[in-house]
């Protein structure tokens, strides 16, 4: 049961890295634009691992 919970809040907690990913793109693109990078594809592929490790 409890592994199961997790399993389920490292999903929702993915699925909330993505949308907030999508959602800072006009952001990032900026911030490219000025020479800054934004490190979100480290949180989602970490929380992706996670989750992938948690199956």
């Amino acid at each position: 049961m409890k592994s199961r919970v997790r399993r389920v809040t490292l999903f929702a907690l993915y699925q909330l890295c993505l949308v907030a990913g999508i959602a800072m793109m006009p952001l990032a693109i900026a911030a490219r634009q000025a020479g800054v990078t934004l490190p979100i594809h480290r949180l989602i592929a970490g929380v992706g691992e996670a989750y992938e490790n948690a199956q």
